[in-house]
């Protein structure tokens, strides 16, 4: 059993895939940001190939690194017991907060006419 402990499993290879998708998101506007206040059109395939390549590799170095695995998999076997809500029950909660959502506005415009309607007797 020992031995499957650390065997790799999707949702530590999703953490990563989508860590190094944002990433490279991250990178590609950094480095179009920063390039573009030096040079009028920075050139697109040179700031996506860098911003790949610089995901790549921290992908690459932040998966090989056993203290970063070993939390990603720690967060992922806690993940697995969670006890997530039904359907119902998320439907059922959704309306209740768009509900107080609703009711909140309300009494907020009516708080803010009677408001308005006083500042307006005050100052005529």
């Amino acid at each position: 059993m020992a031995q499957y402990e650390n065997a790799p499993n999707k949702p530590v290879h999703l953490m990563y895939l989508v860590g190094g998708v944002v990433l490279f998101y991250l990178l590609q506007w950094s480095i179009d940001w920063i390039w573009g206040y030096f040079v009028r059109t920075p050139d697109e395939f040179i700031t996506t190939m860098v911003a790949f390549t610089g995901a790549l590799v921290t992908g690459i170095v932040l998966y090989k690194n056993d203290r970063v695995h070993g939390l990603a998999s720690e967060v992922a076997a806690e993940l697995k017991k969670v006890t997530w809500p039904t359907a119902k029950e998320v439907r059922a909660a959704t309306i209740v907060v768009v509900g107080m959502a609703i009711l909140s506005a309300i009494v907020l415009g009516l708080f803010d006419l009677v408001w308005a309607q006083l500042t307006e007797l005050v100052y005529g």
